[in-house]
């Protein structure tokens, strides 16, 4: 037990670092290698949480937080979290009005039933235990509150697919050179590869404790909007 435990923490350490060391170029790169498209999957992700005024949400593994900056412009009040230190110095620089929490996504430093909905984008993947980190949001989120992940996927199209599963893990090396960083993007590619397709994901979903799974594809399935609410 106690060796799994080292193991888990030496892994999100590491996770920690790599993405402290990416932060001041972490928006760039992610619209270099989405080919711009990262735009319209915010306002995507956003449309789907549907933030009503005086809503408090939270985005969880916020990054530089121009998602949560994005939710808020809909009135709502957006906790931004993150584990690495990094990306919540930049967001912050950038966007001061919101309120940054360091947090470990399996072990979140909120009350039961605290906001209304939870969103997370391109971080569950990230996170050790997927369906512990899925609880954990069940738990901080109110009754009847939602839940939206935005997260790489499965591209639906065989030929598409096939394509896709060629280009990521020699395109992205290459790209990450701008960030001198080759790991932290190799890291990237392995872990979208091995990420769980569009139902799998939605599975995990439902057997975390969430209801009304669903999912909407996005770009032909690179990217999978699910949406669930809690019960």
């Amino acid at each position: 037990m106690q060796n799994d435990r080292a193991t888990l923490d030496k892994r999100r350490a590491d996770v920690q670092r790599m993405f402290d060391a990416v932060a001041h170029r972490y928006d760039l790169m992610n619209s270099i290698m989405s080919l711009g498209q990262d735009r319209a999957w915010r306002r995507a992700t956003v449309d789907a949480i549907a933030p009503r005024p005086g809503e408090h949400v939270l985005d969880l593994a916020a990054g530089t937080a121009k998602s949560s900056a994005a939710i808020a412009e809909r009135g709502a009040r957006v906790t931004a979290a993150d584990l690495s230190y990094g990306m919540l110095h930049e967001g912050r620089a950038n966007f001061p009005f919101l309120d940054f929490v360091n947090a470990d996504g399996m072990a979140l430093p909120f009350e039961d039933d605290t906001f209304d909905a939870v969103t997370i984008s391109y971080g569950l993947r990230n996170i050790e235990d997927t369906t512990a980190a899925l609880r954990e949001m069940l738990r901080v989120t109110r009754p009847g509150g939602r839940l939206v992940v935005n997260e790489f996927s499965t591209p639906t199209h065989p030929a598409f697919r096939s394509l896709y599963t060629t280009y990521l893990p020699r395109a992205l090396p290459l790209m990450a050179r701008l960030s001198s960083n080759r790991a932290a993007y190799e890291y990237l590619a392995e872990s979208i590869l091995a990420w769980p397709d569009q139902r799998t994901l939605a599975g995990l979903m439902t057997a975390a404790g969430w209801v009304d799974v669903e999912w909407r594809d996005l770009t032909g399935g690179i990217v999978a909007l699910h949406r669930a609410r809690k019960a």
